[in-house]
């Protein structure tokens, strides 16, 4: 199988980036993506060119490091999978491929398809914990919550960060993982004691990040690797709405 990527590279934060051009052949229908960049990469090693950057970790759609655009889109062709669960099988043999990074203010490119993050981090640091001490982990049973309660929050907690939903948006936009982060705690009886004060702290810091503002475009929910609902969104708002008028 041989395709051509064209690769966003860009040195540093500061550099002038353009996108080159690779012809690439003896892949396979079954290489991941970030294989087939490995390959492309072990191909400049023996060229004594500089290798292209880029992000991963587990491989397995778990940890959320991996995500570039593809094709104009976050992660790929695909709805809801990660950049490392995307596979070769996913294009045509002899096409062109356009590789680049995620594209937002609040996340500046650090070399070629690496971006730094670390806005999501501080919005994190802002309330997204229980500071309340709770000892070892209870037995599982002792405190009694509803499923529908527990599922709502598994589904909000299974966000693994990794910034597709601020890169599809067209506001460049943090609502979903911000809403998913403060409705997996409030939901609970653990979080809710400081669900008031981590709605509050959690969406200024967002602002204070630089992302944009949410208009329901749901363009992020369709790229969400783990189809994480935008009703998190309206949620937030409305929470927010309510900690401000009774606060």
């Amino acid at each position: 199988m041989r395709v051509t990527f064209k690769i966003w590279r860009q040195d540093h934060a500061n550099a002038k980036g353009s996108f080159k051009t690779y012809e690439i052949d003896q892949l396979t229908e079954d290489m991941s993506f970030l294989e087939a960049l490995d390959h492309l990469n072990e191909q400049l090693v023996t060229k004594k060119e500089k290798v292209i950057a880029f992000e991963y970790d587990c491989r397995e759609g778990i940890c959320g490091q991996c995500g570039v655009f593809i094709n104009g889109r976050a992660h790929g062709p695909h709805n809801n999978i990660t950049t490392c669960q995307l596979h070769m099988r996913s294009f045509k043999d002899g096409e062109t491929i356009i590789v680049e990074p995620w594209r937002a203010a609040a996340f500046p490119v650090i070399k070629d398809l690496v971006v730094d993050r670390s806005a999501l981090d501080r919005i994190i640091e802002h309330g997204g914990y229980i500071s309340a001490k709770t000892g070892t982990a209870a037995e599982a049973n002792a405190i009694l919550i509803g499923k529908d309660i527990s599922d709502k929050a598994m589904d909000a907690a299974a966000c693994i960060g990794c910034g597709a939903c601020v890169a599809t948006c067209k506001n460049a936009s943090a609502a979903l993982f911000t809403s998913a982060k403060i409705n997996h705690l409030n939901s609970l009886p653990q979080g809710q004691p400081e669900g008031t004060t981590r709605v509050m702290e959690m969406t200024q810091q967002m602002e204070l990040e630089g992302f944009g503002s949410c208009t329901f475009t749901g363009a992020c929910e369709i790229e969400c690797p783990e189809n994480i609902s935008i009703l998190n969104i309206a949620e937030m708002n409305a929470k927010r709405i309510k900690a401000k008028l009774f606060s």
